[in-house]
């Protein structure tokens, strides 16, 4: 059977875990729209709720699980990018922990303070992931992995990802514990550039937000970096200069 009225419950569901961040938090679970992030949740062990697919667009693997089948209509109405690919899951959310993360001896995480864009947090997941980053975390218990915008910037990245949310005395706590070098990008007189430093064995870079940068809380608990820069401006977006502290983490540790 095909769901066809843009009136029927499920399509209403849907449509609201898509559009409502308050009534998706509550229920515990997310929206994943396209083939390749679901290939991505399924792959990475997230549990699906139920499978949303339109048979005249998706030319995959049909999933295991409860598939609604949907008219072309309503697949239009359900999903964000229009006609593309046929697909759309909805999953159970995981809770993760910190204090269940157990690093390894060359451990990198990139910290963000305050990620408020989506799609910034999408981007920065995604190159986390692209250069083997072992955890991204989030000091602001307000931001929001499992919104639609950041899965789709992320491409599905988030789910082969460590995320997490803390606060930063936690985070500050956790590095400690664990034995982590910390680097802030604090602009200052003592900042040296990030290639001077070593960034082999167990890493943590600390970003702060683009409008005010790191806060107080993390001054004087790190060691400043800076990125070289030859031209007139004196700031990336925050997810150009994750990407490009990314890639030097590994660099660093591909030419060891």
């Amino acid at each position: 059977m095909t769901i066809e009225s843009l009136q029927n419950e499920k399509v209403k569901h849907l449509v609201r875990l898509s559009s409502d961040n308050r009534f998706r938090k509550k229920s515990g679970t997310f929206v994943v729209e396209g083939r390749q992030e679901n290939e991505r949740a399924l792959r990475f062990d997230f549990q699906p709720v139920e499978f949303f697919i339109c048979e005249k667009i998706f030319d995959g693997k049909i999933p295991e699980g409860k598939i609604n089948f949907v008219s072309e209509k309503v697949y239009e109405k359900i999903a964000y990018r229009g006609s593309s690919e046929g697909i759309i899951g909805i999953y159970n959310e995981k809770e993760n922990l910190l204090e269940d993360f157990q690093p390894e001896e060359n451990s990198a995480i990139i910290i963000v303070e305050g990620a408020e864009k989506p799609g910034n947090l999408g981007a920065i997941l995604r190159s986390c992931e692209a250069f083997g980053i072992d955890a991204l975390i989030v000091t602001d218990t307000k931001s929001d992995f499992y919104n639609p915008n950041v899965i789709r910037s992320s491409v599905g990245c988030l789910f082969g990802m460590n995320f997490f949310s803390a606060e930063s005395s936690a985070v500050f706590e956790f590095l400690n514990k664990n034995n982590f070098n910390i680097f802030s990008t604090y602009m200052d007189e003592t900042a040296e550039e990030i290639q001077r430093k070593n960034l082999t064995k167990k890493s943590a870079v600390i970003f702060g937000t683009e409008h005010s940068g790191i806060s107080d809380f993390w001054k004087g608990k790190a060691e400043n970096v800076l990125i070289p820069m030859a031209g007139t401006i004196d700031s990336l977006n925050l997810s150009n200069a994750v990407a490009i502290t990314n890639y030097e983490i590994l660099r660093q540790k591909i030419t060891k």
